[in-house]
């Protein structure tokens, strides 16, 4: 048993970390678009209409790999997880289907039409559709982040005599307090990600010397974007969320701060520090006292429960990678915050385009947001551990018992090797894209 959980998490780990690096780029690319086409409108400078038209290009291959790699998940709901499925799909499958009936028919719909249809609709219907690419980006995200929060803080719900969860409330799906404090973290982290795509294509063709104009535009444009969505990740979307955890995970929550024991007069804040498992404490631990407490309660001296106040099945069932995870998505969130502060700053001062070592900097920097991003979705998911539906389903109630160990891991293993060939298809498609970069318009 435990193999075949074992197994059967590895996999969607697996196949869901490589699909989420398709979609955090096109729901903040969508929001950058929707920008420069507006600039367009109003300003008639024909750049950057080229600019939203060539970012789009990059959109839609990472829409098409997203749709690609996401089949496969739908389809492990029902392989792999098929007792999670029968018992929760009354209402997980509600929220899934609205993403697919509204959000991504209205995501893919628009987008051909933004790529095929400038000429035949005019600019302003152009740049509908270009919104409405956004809007279906951003609704995928909501309809799955509801979904998210509803398996992260059950509402709404009642348990039948033969153990299936309905809906007994529509509403409570929406209205969820996990949810959107988490959409809006998810969002302003995509927008990072993208920020930091645009400013490194723009420090390309800067360092280059190639597409100068359409360089220094999209560098601008990047490191903007990018201070404002690392400030609002941390605060106050990240903030947010932080308390939601505190309040409806406490047990996550000491595990993801690496709270061990108790303190009765202020939890501390750590900077640095390993899990030590054997003997329950943090080694070579560098904290700061009180912080803590001050930042989730606004009281200096307000306790914070511990590990040591929960049962060990209450516990995640990993907490070092939990640990982990969480210290790396908010370090680099901080590091995102500097590196756009200083850019920004230079931009202001008008050195940037001439400071070669940062352009490097920026340009190299590119898969940290990727991983961010990636690190934040495993704190959440190993937060929830051990259940499936917090504190109401757990993980090895939600497996299919007629599939086993070696079947998913022959599966996983097919995953690795065509993901792999979709991942040098996706980095060769991308690369000739910024290589011929922005085309002018002809008229």
């Amino acid at each position: 048993m435990e193999d075949m959980i074992f197994y059967d998490r590895l996999q969607f780990a697996f196949t869901i970390t490589f699909h989420y690096i398709f979609p955090q780029l096109t729901m903040g690319l969508s929001l950058i678009i929707v920008y420069f086409k507006g600039k367009y409108l109003i300003k008639k400078i024909e750049k950057y209409n080229d600019i939203a038209k060539f970012l789009m290009k990059i959109f839609a291959i990472n829409f098409t790999m997203g749709v690609i790699t996401g089949i496969p998940m739908e389809f492990q709901f029902g392989t792999n997880w098929a007792k999670f499925s029968e018992l929760t799909g009354s209402i997980i499958g509600q929220t899934l289907a609205m993403e697919g009936m509204f959000s991504f028919f209205l995501e893919s719909s628009f987008l051909a039409l933004f790529i095929f249809g400038e000429k035949l609709m005019g600019q302003k219907l152009h740049f509908l559709t270009g919104f409405l690419v956004f809007l279906g980006s951003w609704g995928s995200g909501w309809f799955i982040l509801a979904t998210n929060a509803w398996m992260q803080h059950p509402v709404g719900y009642e348990i039948l005599d033969n153990g299936k969860f309905v809906l007994e409330n529509f509403s409570s799906l929406f209205s969820n307090p996990w949810l959107l404090p988490a959409f809006l973290h998810n969002q302003f982290a995509s927008v990072v990600t993208s920020s930091f795509v645009v400013a490194s294509i723009g420090a390309f063709y800067i360092l280059r010397n190639k597409n100068l104009e359409y360089g220094k535009l999209l560098l601008k444009t990047g490191v903007v974007f990018g201070l404002v969505s690392s400030i609002l990740l941390a605060f106050p979307t990240g903030d947010w969320n932080a308390k939601n955890v505190a309040k409806y995970q406490p047990a996550s929550f000491a595990a993801m701060e690496g709270i061990f024991e108790t303190e009765e007069a202020g939890a501390e804040i750590v900077l640095i520090g390993q899990p030590n498992m054997v003997e329950k404490k943090l080694d070579n631990k560098i904290a700061v006292p009180n912080i803590l407490s001050f930042l989730t309660y606004q009281k200096w001296d307000k306790q914070i429960p511990g590990m040591d106040q929960f049962k060990q099945e209450e516990l995640p069932d990993n907490i070092p990678a939990l640990y982990y995870s969480y210290h790396i998505m908010v370090g680099l969130g901080t590091i995102f915050i500097g590196i756009m502060g200083s850019a920004v700053f230079f931009l202001w001062r008008r050195k940037l385009f001439n400071m070669k070592p940062l352009l490097w900097f920026i340009m190299f920097l590119v898969p940290f947001p990727y991983i961010a991003n990636i690190t934040g979705w495993y704190v959440a998911e190993l937060g929830r551990q051990p259940y499936l539906v917090y504190g109401l389903l757990k993980t090895s109630e939600g497996i299919s018992p007629t599939v086993s160990s070696g079947n998913t891991l022959f599966t996983l293993l097919g995953f690795v090797a065509i993901y792999l060939l979709l991942g040098l298809l996706f980095l060769i498609l991308v690369g000739k894209t910024i290589h011929q970069g922005p085309k002018p318009q002809t008229h």
